[in-house]
């Protein structure tokens, strides 16, 4: 399966960091999705990077106008906009174990751009968007 690219603009986000290990990236989601008036209309991305400290992931939801993120008692953040080579999981829930799989096969072909995180976007129950930030300028000719 080849990627396709996008170009895709900075989301300002509220976001819960976890561990990767012992089902964390769940259980931020569950927090995260608990703080939220409704889920209704809003979109859900995972972010990951490797830092000096570790791995690093975060869960996070596209910071709403009406968002009080103090009141709330989430973080806030950013997921940097850029080009991304993009493949898309179908049924994901039933091939979570996939996901590392597909973005380290990503990775072995791909010009990895290592200042942005790589990204998840919960496109719906159904489709997960895995989104590895390259480093491109202008769309490429495939």
């Amino acid at each position: 399966m080849l990627a396709t690219y996008v170009e895709r603009a900075p989301l300002e986000v509220l976001r819960v960091r976890t561990d990767l290990r012992a089902n964390g990236p769940a259980k931020a989601f569950a927090l995260l999705e608990s703080k939220l008036p409704t889920r209704r209309g809003r979109k859900f991305y995972g972010t990951f990077r490797i830092t000096s400290e570790g791995e690093e992931y975060y869960a996070c939801v596209v910071r709403a106008e009406s968002d009080d993120p103090g009141a709330m008692g989430l973080e806030t953040g950013t997921i940097p906009g850029g080009w991304y080579a993009r493949r898309t999981l179908l049924d994901w829930e039933s091939h979570l174990p996939e996901i590392h799989r597909i973005f380290l096969e990503m990775i072995r072909v791909e010009n990895v751009d290592p200042s942005r995180p790589s990204v998840e976007f919960y496109r719906s129950r159904r489709e997960l968007q895995l989104l590895l930030p390259v480093m491109r300028t202008t769309e490429p000719s495939i």
